[in-house]
């Protein structure tokens, strides 16, 4: 893979591509862009297949991208296409900059895992996105401050001790499988997997299927 910093003079511009679906912040940034120093909006996309397409035929050095992106593929898994390596030559692929009004953990760890470089609220300072432009043209780790914190905050955070067969049952329900195809799959009964799920709950912090597999996502806890 080829870095784009490492192809890219030192004294030459970050080229930058805007993806954002809402028009009126798309043309807010590129007027707050075209102010900065060292940066070249060479690009604007109001949706995840459009900027993979102008990502592939302007090569910016970073694409600066919305996580919602309304109709289609959202942010995380543009950013995981525009990050990943295909063809038989060296791909030329941009670092991402997440800019995005949504902080949970959920959605940083999505997007992270995903391949963005940082992750920067559209509440910072005009100076703290310019340096985080920047950065990430580097290929350095660019975080807002709540979001480094949360980061932090879940590293430190134990994991919740699952046993080998709440982790079994935790693995088929992020299949989508209901309780009777979990309990044929293991070879227990449907009341053992009620009672396993209960405890999965409570270890988790959640009351609902789909929050027990984000929260496991979230912590790493499904293979």
């Amino acid at each position: 893979m080829t870095d784009p910093a490492a192809r890219r003079p030192a004294s030459a511009p970050v080229r930058i591509l805007v993806c954002d679906d809402h028009v009126v912040v798309r043309a807010g940034l590129l007027a707050l862009l075209d102010s900065a120093p060292g940066i070249k909006v060479v690009g604007e996309a109001g949706t995840g297949e459009e900027a993979l397409a102008l990502a592939a035929r302007l090569t910016p050095d970073v694409v600066l991208m919305d996580l919602q992106l309304g109709a289609g593929i959202d942010g995380v898994e543009t950013t995981r296409r525009l990050t990943a390596a295909t063809g038989a030559e060296p791909a030329r692929t941009p670092h991402v900059l997440v800019l995005t009004t949504y902080d949970t953990d959920a959605d940083i760890t999505r997007a992270i895992e995903a391949g963005a470089t940082g992750y920067l609220l559209k509440a910072e300072r005009p100076e703290e996105l310019f340096a985080a432009i920047h950065a990430a043209a580097q290929g350095r780790t660019a975080l807002s401050g709540p979001v480094a914190g949360r980061v932090m905050a879940n590293l430190r955070k134990p994991r919740p001790a699952l046993t080998d067969r709440e982790r079994d049952i935790l693995a088929q329900l992020a299949t989508g499988l209901g309780n009777r195809e979990i309990a044929r799959a293991l070879f227990i009964s449907e009341a053992t997997v009620k009672t396993h799920l209960r405890r999965i709950y409570d270890k988790l912090g959640v009351d609902t299927r789909a929050g027990a597999v984000a929260v496991a996502k979230e912590q790493r806890l499904l293979p």
